[in-house]
């Protein structure tokens, strides 16, 4: 199995910690957004691309594109907003619903309506007065499942938020902090989508009463804690429940060698909160036209159709196909919990501050 490139995929929306700055190929390089034939990208650790894709659009637009790779999404947000007034790129890939108020309130983007737009589907789209943001991008943020434990154990895997509280599942599951990782907030999202504003501390409080354990990032739940995972340390943890993404089994499936005829991990869907990243034009951005015919490009069926095997979530036009890998062993769920922006943008830091007065302390 490639690690490194499987750690990369499934962090999906941005889950890491820390800071790597990389050129559009994976090596380090260095790229001036001054430069009028470079557009550089600013996004979170998990952004990929196929290099066959991404050479189509620099030979179709004439533009060379440079990635700047800033950590976690919620990092790499807080960094592209501290520097909005000398900004390091033109273009911002992986702001998402949970952190989109705090880019927006803090002027990170300028208005930009991208060719192609309205293919894009309804139930994505934001902010249409002043296209600050293009939608790019969904995914669902869910508890997957160890298979071989829940068989092993004659135990039926947990199917709802409600199941998680239950005996039986005391001791099992491992969740990010809600203060540092974007699935560990938007599991906090999702219970307070699935409880109310009266309920999801209570919830919360079952739920440290039936063991859950709390570590800082995707990574180190995933691939240290999580018995389930093939893409971490040989000595797996042994934790069988851990919120990840409901397309982390096909990642399972694809990076695996050889490949399994099924998923090793499943997907409790009644846990799911659903997940949209944001592209937009940096304010003060060097290279505004290259950025516009970049963003114009993230919605091109081309790369909305190589988008899923490479970051592990699913494309929101109209007509671009999903791989087989995933209608096979990660569907999208079905109903998921969801929040609007508003509601997200009121209620986010007070949330936060209290489930970590309720959690940690």
């Amino acid at each position: 199995m490639n690690t490194k490139k499987y750690c990369a995929a499934v962090i999906g929306l941005g889950c890491g910690l820390g800071m790597l700055t990389l050129s559009a190929c994976g090596s380090s390089g260095s790229g001036s957004s001054a430069d009028s034939k470079t557009v550089t990208l600013v996004s979170h650790d998990s952004w990929a691309v196929s290099k066959s894709v991404l050479a189509d659009f620099e030979k179709q637009s004439g533009y060379k594109v440079h990635v700047l790779k800033d950590g976690d999404a919620g990092q790499a947000v807080n960094k592209a907003i501290l520097t909005k007034d000398n900004p390091q790129g033109d273009v911002f890939f992986g702001v998402d619903n949970t952190l989109l108020s705090r880019a927006l309130d803090n002027g990170l983007f300028q208005s930009y309506e991208a060719k192609g737009s309205d293919r894009i589907k309804p139930q994505y789209r934001v902010d249409q007065d002043k296209h600050r943001v293009t939608p790019i991008d969904s995914g669902d943020i869910c508890v997957n499942y160890d298979k071989a434990y829940f068989s092993k154990h004659q135990l039926t895997p947990p199917q709802s938020f409600d199941d998680l509280v239950k005996p039986e599942y005391k001791n099992l599951l491992v969740t990010e902090n809600a203060a540092t990782s974007s699935p560990g907030l938007g599991f906090l999202l999702g219970s307070a989508a699935k409880y109310g504003d009266g309920g999801w501390q209570g919830y919360w409080k079952k739920l440290k009463a039936n063991g859950v354990k709390v570590v800082d990032g995707w990574e180190q739940a995933y691939n240290e804690e999580f018995s389930g995972s093939a893409g971490g340390k040989k000595a797996k943890g042994d934790r069988p429940l851990v919120v990840s993404y409901a397309s982390s089994p096909p990642a399972e499936v694809v990076y695996a060698d050889p490949r399994p005829k099924t998923a090793p991990t499943g997907v409790s869907y009644g846990t799911c909160f659903r997940q949209i990243e944001y592209a937009g034009l940096l304010s003060n951005a060097h290279n505004s036209k290259g950025g516009k015919a970049f963003i114009d490009f993230l919605v091109t069926k081309e790369f909305q159709e190589d988008m899923p095997l490479n970051m592990f979530v699913y494309p929101v036009i109209e007509g671009a196909a999903v791989p087989k890998e995933f209608t096979e062993y990660g569907p999208a769920a079905k109903n998921p919990e969801t929040m609007a922006p508003a509601k997200i943008a009121a209620n986010r830091d007070q949330w936060v501050k209290s489930w970590t007065s309720l959690v940690l302390k």
